[in-house]
């Protein structure tokens, strides 16, 4: 069944096209994640509840469009917004159980508090939770409200570790109930680590992004590279092999060694070099990247990601079949590792 029906939505704001139209469906029991800058997410949502027109399409949740029957389409739609008005007088386990009688089901409160780990904060006040702690509260408060389509914005941004996990475990239980989730982010790691399907948004419109599957990995892991045969010509002197790696800033080519380099993420084709939290585009492929930095202990992570791990401080499991790499850097940079990569990581590093 199609929870969220999205058809010829489009958004121009004087001579400028934020994201030209594009038609979107979300099936119940999917994860589906939109990478997008903070005007575009922002219109998006606002669209959404009806606050900014749909000129030429529509948006339908559970086959209903907010002008038909506002009601019944926003008992159908729960949002975390990033930045949330809350009680902060009430206690966590206050403000839940506002909520549980405000909805009226009958949720155990004790089980949201278990899902969102706030056991030890249950009877500390809002006000002097952590910004992380709040955040495990606004999962707590869309359970309770127990919609079909569940939309976060921005849901792990600025969160610590356990918080992170408590997300994507929530994630895992929502689909597991057959519901539905966008997610709307400008985090291209935490919408590959959650999100079955991710979709880039802007002015050209609504694109997929490749992520890797395991019949993806199967099928790379199948392929093996047969040599062509060494001709007379190729028996003369080697080429020169250049180690720099190539980035364009302006109109300057800046050249990098292996070893500044934290890792490589690839968007639309385009792959950017981080150094120091700092993205350059490169004119290489990922798949050149990662033929010149193998041997300077780069690993291809994941489809869209290749790491020094030299840089690697910590492999994170957040559940069985999602991992992160956390990186040793200043911004303690987290790169997606799937789930096949991480039994070919483990025979590099000789665990079992």
């Amino acid at each position: 069944m199609t929870i969220l029906t999205m058809k010829n939505i489009e958004k121009h704001e004087k001579d400028t096209q934020l994201f030209s139209a594009f038609n979107l469906e979300i099936a119940e029991g999917h994860i589906t994640a939109i990478y997008s800058s903070l005007n575009v997410r922002s219109t998006l949502l606002n669209m959404i509840l009806g606050k900014i027109p749909v000129v030429n399409g529509e948006i339908r949740v559970k086959n209903v469009t907010i002008a038909e029957d506002k009601r019944r389409f926003l008992n159908n739609l729960g949002i975390c917004f990033f930045e949330e008005g809350m009680y902060e007088r009430l206690t966590v386990s206050e403000y839940l159980r506002f909520f549980n009688k405000l909805y009226e089901v009958e949720l155990e409160l004790e089980q949201i508090i278990h899902l969102t780990q706030l056991q030890e904060k249950k009877n500390k006040r809002i006000r002097d939770l952590t910004f992380s702690e709040m955040k495990r509260v606004q999962y707590g408060r869309l359970l309770i409200q127990a919609p079909s389509l569940f939309v976060f914005e921005e849901p792990d941004l600025n969160v610590d570790m356990e918080t992170k996990r408590v997300f994507i475990n929530i994630t895992r239980k929502i689909q597991e109930i057959g519901k539905s989730i966008l997610i709307l982010t400008g985090n291209m790691e935490s919408a590959v680590t959650v999100a079955d399907c991710v979709y880039r948004l802007d002015e050209d419109g609504l694109r997929i992004i490749e992520t890797e599957t395991e019949e993806d990995a199967a099928e790379e892991k199948d392929t093996e590279l047969i040599p062509a045969e060494e001709t007379d010509n190729e028996k003369g002197p080697k080429p020169i092999q250049l180690n720099k790696i190539p980035t364009k800033v302006n109109d300057k080519i800046v050249l990098f060694d292996p070893p500044e380099i934290d890792y490589i993420e690839s968007n639309d084709g385009q792959a950017n070099i981080y150094i120091k939290g700092e993205a350059f585009p490169s004119s290489l492929t990922l798949t050149n990247l990662e033929d010149r930095l193998q041997h300077f202990g780069f690993f291809r992570c994941h489809r869209s990601y290749i790491v020094n791990l030299q840089k690697v401080r910590e492999v994170i499991t957040w559940t069985r079949n999602s991992y992160s790499l956390i990186l040793d850097d200043k911004e303690k940079s987290q790169v997606p590792l799937s789930k096949t990569k991480m039994a070919e990581l483990k025979d590099l590093l000789g665990l079992k």
